[in-house]
């Protein structure tokens, strides 16, 4: 067998691999997505309704990454206009989930409206900070090796989708400090302020994952 023959059905492996872990993503966050938004509706909690959210972001980012890696299994040749449309949409989701945050929790603030407390909620953004970076590394391990075989229009797009799952994590995190301190000692702000937090990493992965894009793909 040639090397060429080698590499291409490493890639396939690889991409199977892949695969399998999305799928875990996409059944994950929309459990996730259906618990957090729905618990936040219900207790008023900009932080949670973020977080679910985010959560039905990565379903469209990680759906995204499961076509063009169907792809690759399939034996598909790369296309750079579709990878470059697949980096936009992540982006655009990170920018979008930004704004969104800001202008929630602005009104939230400027309206005094306080949050109930939220087992339901509590218990999800818990579970998530071990689902979520669990699910980032793995999709970061198999770009690594991607990359290292020649196939980086693959290998970016799971890394810019491990960089949103990633960011899933952090705003879990900040999602269950501002619930916990609403929950022990009545701190209806922190759940506002907490959900501010992933606007930072929202906006600059975001870019990342546009620049990503122009990296990989080239100018029209």
């Amino acid at each position: 067998m040639d090397r060429a023959n080698t590499a291409r059905m490493t890639g396939q492996t690889l991409a199977r691999r892949a695969i399998g872990v999305e799928y875990v993503t996409l059944g994950w966050n929309s459990l996730e997505a259906v618990v957090a938004i729905v618990s936040g509706v219900v207790a008023s909690s900009v932080a949670l309704t973020a977080f679910g959210i985010d959560s039905g972001i990565e379903l469209i980012s990680a759906t995204v990454v499961l076509v063009r890696l169907r792809a690759l299994v399939a034996g598909s040749e790369p296309d750079e206009r579709k990878e470059r449309r697949a980096l936009r949409i992540v982006a655009v989701c990170f920018f979008a989930l930004a704004g969104y945050v800001v202008i929630d929790a602005t009104i939230s603030l400027a309206l005094g409206e306080r949050p109930a407390v939220s087992p339901a909620g509590v218990a999800i953004s818990g579970a998530a900070l071990i689902v979520m970076p669990t699910l980032a590394v793995a999709k970061r391990r198999i770009a690594t090796r991607l990359d290292t075989g020649g196939l980086t229009g693959p290998a970016v797009l799971l890394r810019a989708d491990a960089a949103e799952t990633a960011l899933c994590a952090t705003l879990a995190a900040t999602t269950l400090v501002g619930l916990g301190l609403n929950a022990a000692f009545g701190w209806w702000r922190a759940d506002p302020v907490a959900s501010l937090a992933v606007v930072y990493f929202a906006i600059r992965e975001g870019r990342e994952a546009w620049a990503g894009e122009l990296d990989c793909c080239g100018d029209d």
